[in-house]
């Protein structure tokens, strides 16, 4: 057993075993348990995911209950394999004399040791819910705001059971992911024959793209893509189950989770498609007479849909410029394929919309783009990929598989020496039916502006599948400040972090990236740093006051 390895445990036991019978508690008998898994499919070493890079532990491992649950998390020791066990749990007998079962592998002596530490944790149930399940946030912050010594049990209960998920999973480790991004084993996929819908944007290009390029077939799947009319239609049809997962617009999943709009219906967003990518386009009627946002006054802007990026950062850039988006201008949803012929009716004096359609709308003479949304936030979410929630329940294995596709589709999309054969691949009629010189330009950042000048953007659009929470809670933040859906009686002060934990499968992707030899953040919130203001995730509710305040409404 290696001296990283020992230190881990010596740590641990002196930290969970006061209350743990004396047959077994001290490292000994941990060690015991731990080694009986040292020859087989699954060391406890490979466990310790990347503990080999914290020698530092060594020496200065930490005491405190809060720092060592981070430290878990940051070591890889809470292993995300036990999370569709966990899921599955309830307070049935039989469920959980099963689960000790499989957990032990027939060893008695890890059986009682695993049972005595869902004890400490207050059952299994609650070691599992308060750990791993989407009410932690919220149980988490009733206890911070008690004594400290509940807040301390807390994140002892916390401890117990990531310890109860490592040593239930050794010797079960399943090897499918070990090499570097290996296919799933075919056998295991619920379900091969796939339908996955898509509104015709390069902003869905690792959807689409890995059909034509084989990144959907690496991973034993047969998927079509289906093009959709509309956003709404792609709301209609998630809530009615017709497709088995979805193209949509990074706020849908939080708003159709709440009820904004629809009736609930609980989304997961598992891979953001793009960054950046959208971009504000004016009328070519108006050329001349537009160059700030205090010149919209009186428009008709066109948006994709009410729940999207597209909106809210059109009212940002709206508000910060003295225009109130509610008042001053009328900001109609639009699908996005017919966007160019309303520029040219004179339905729509201008649009934020995904691309291609600004660079079409170039194309055609009917437009020019005024700036990029990447000038409003550099590095912005705008479309994810994502399912519904009993979909997702009833097809674990093969959304894994779908979501992989989805995240080697996006890592291949981000490089630039790729964009010119992905444009090929994806303009035809049956994608994007578009010109590959429009797309082409969208992908690779080279292009007229429809005011005579030429740019080379190379991030114009960029592919970063991580799922931020921050990007949720900002997402949030703006639903709450323009009362989208009634969001601001609907989203609390509590709220924001609880839903982006459920809804945003931020930590899933941590492990998935792992597994494909990536190298994801190991944070999954940050400040995020916007043109007019910086977003701190933990003030969301101080940060919509304060633009407010700055905007006047």
């Amino acid at each position: 057993m290696s001296s990283l390895q020992q230190a881990f445990i010596a740590k641990t036991s002196a930290f969970l075993m006061p209350s743990i019978p004396a047959t077994l508690s001290g490292q000994a008998s941990i060690e015991r348990l731990l080694g009986q898994t040292a020859n087989s499919a699954c060391t406890c070493t490979d466990c310790i995911q990347g503990l080999a890079s914290h020698e530092s532990f060594l020496t200065d491992f930490p005491e405190d209950p809060e720092t060592l649950m981070d430290d878990f998390h940051r070591m890889g020791l809470i292993r995300r394999e036990a999370y569709p066990i966990a899921e599955k749990i309830s307070q049935s007998e039989l469920r959980e004399v099963l689960f000790f079962r499989h957990a032990s592998q027939g060893n008695p002596e890890k059986e009682q040791l695993l049972r005595a530490l869902a004890s400490e944790a207050g059952g299994l149930d609650q070691a599992f819910a308060a750990a791993f399940g989407p009410q932690a946030g919220r149980f988490f912050s009733r206890v911070s705001s008690s004594s400290p010594l509940g807040r301390r049990t807390f994140m002892k209960g916390l401890a117990a059971g990531a310890a109860l998920v490592t040593l239930a999973n050794c010797g079960v480790r399943d090897d499918r992911e070990t090499d570097g991004g290996a296919p799933v084993d075919p056998s295991s996929l619920e379900k091969k024959d796939l339908k996955v819908g898509f509104i015709p944007i390069t902003c869905a290009t690792p959807i689409i793209m890995s059909e034509p390029l084989g990144f959907y077939t690496k991973q034993g799947l047969n998927v079509s893509v289906v093009k959709m009319p509309s956003w709404g239609a792609v709301r209609d049809s998630a809530i009615a189950g017709e497709l088995d997962a979805y193209h949509m617009l990074a706020p849908m999943p939080i708003a159709m989770t709440l009820g904004l709009g629809s009736t609930p219906f609980s989304v997961k967003l598992a891979s953001i498609e793009n960054i950046n990518g959208q971009a504000i386009t004016v009328a070519k009627r108006h050329a001349g007479k537009v160059r700030e946002a205090k010149d919209f006054k009186g428009f008709v802007i066109g948006v994709p849909f009410p729940f999207s990026m597209h909106n809210l950062l059109l009212r940002y850039y709206l508000a910060n410029g003295g225009v109130n988006p509610d008042t001053d201008v009328q900001i109609r949803p639009v699908p996005p394929p017919d966007s160019i012929a309303q520029l040219v009716t004179g339905d729509l004096d201008a649009m934020l919309m995904p691309d291609p359609f600004n660079q079409r709308a170039v194309y055609e003479d009917a437009g020019f783009i005024l700036l990029l949304t990447k000038d409003l936030w550099d590095g912005h979410p705008c479309c994810a990929f994502a399912a519904g929630e009993p979909w997702i329940q009833e097809h674990p294995q093969t959304f894994r598989a779908l979501n992989k596709s989805i995240i080697e589709a996006a890592n291949y999309a981000s490089k630039a020496e790729n964009r010119k054969e992905i444009a090929s691949a994806i303009s035809g009629r049956a994608f994007l039916n578009q010109p590959t010189e429009v797309v082409e330009a969208v992908l690779t950042g080279k292009f007229e502006n429809g005011l005579g000048q030429s740019f080379d953007v190379p991030d114009r659009i960029d592919f970063k599948p991580y799922p931020w929470q921050s990007f949720s809670n900002w997402i949030q933040s703006q639903l709450v400040r323009w009362d989208l859906g009634k969001a601001a009686s609907m989203i609390q002060a509590g709220d924001f972090d609880t839903n982006s934990a459920s809804i945003f499968l931020t930590t899933e992707a941590q492990e998935l990236e792992r597994s494909m030899g990536l190298n994801p953040p190991t944070e999954t919130s940050r400040v995020e740093t916007l043109a007019f203001d910086t977003f701190d995730p933990q003030r969301p509710l101080d940060y919509v006051e304060e633009q407010r305040k700055r905007d006047g409404f």
